[in-house]
């Protein structure tokens, strides 16, 4: 029995958001035809673990105004429908509801809320095109990171860093650099007091 990854999915009037979650996915293959027709699959963790994907979408789409990209975290599309229409749901099919397919509440606009909607404006990456990949089967061609917008190159305020040796050196050293300037600082200061308390003492 295959296993099915988490689905989210949104609309607008003129494409679809469809995100796959399914971390650190290795050998992703998919397919999208432009009857609707979408396939993936990928294996997963140590163990390999296979998951898949087989379903027609509800209406036609645009296979080469499509995009695919392929986080460490979860598989972002963004399809192109081929006629600008709101779809009464995601897939053809009237079957009951699917258990791994939800809706995205996060980036969901009702129908007449989508003139007022910033997200999906700016909401695109330049991710690889479906039709690149002989309608984006995996194998036919390697990937190429230049044709991704994956956003796994930001850091963390808690990962750690190697710092060149001839970069400024860290908080920690320059607090040391400080804390011993003060002390030398202290230090000349009782030298001079003492000296002058010293001159004291002899004219008495």
């Amino acid at each position: 029995m295959s296993r099915h990854p988490e689905v989210k999915w949104a609309q607008r009037s003129d494409k679809l958001y469809i995100t796959i979650e399914l971390p650190d996915a290795n050998n992703p293959k998919w397919k999208l035809e432009p009857d609707g027709k979408f396939t993936f699959s990928a294996t997963t963790g140590q163990e390999k673990t296979f998951y898949e994907l087989d379903f027609y979408l509800y209406d036609r789409v645009n296979v080469e105004e499509s995009k695919i990209s392929v986080n460490l975290r979860n598989i972002i599309c963004i399809l192109k429908k081929e006629d600008k229409k709101w779809w009464k749901q995601l897939l053809k099919t009237e079957a009951k509801r699917l258990p791994f397919l939800k809706v995205d509440w996060d980036k969901w606009v009702d129908e007449d809320e989508e003139k007022d909607d910033k997200f999906g404006q700016d909401m695109d990456f330049g991710g690889m095109d479906f039709s690149k990949l002989g309608m984006g089967d995996a194998d036919d061609e390697p990937f190429n990171d230049d044709e991704l917008d994956v956003n796994d190159d930001e850091f963390d305020i808690n990962d750690e860093h190697d710092i060149d040796a001839d970069d400024e050196g860290s908080p920690a050293e320059d607090a040391q650099v400080v804390e011993e300037s003060v002390g030398e600082s202290k230090k000349e200061a009782h030298i001079k007091e003492a000296e002058s308390d010293e001159g004291k003492a002899v004219k008495m």
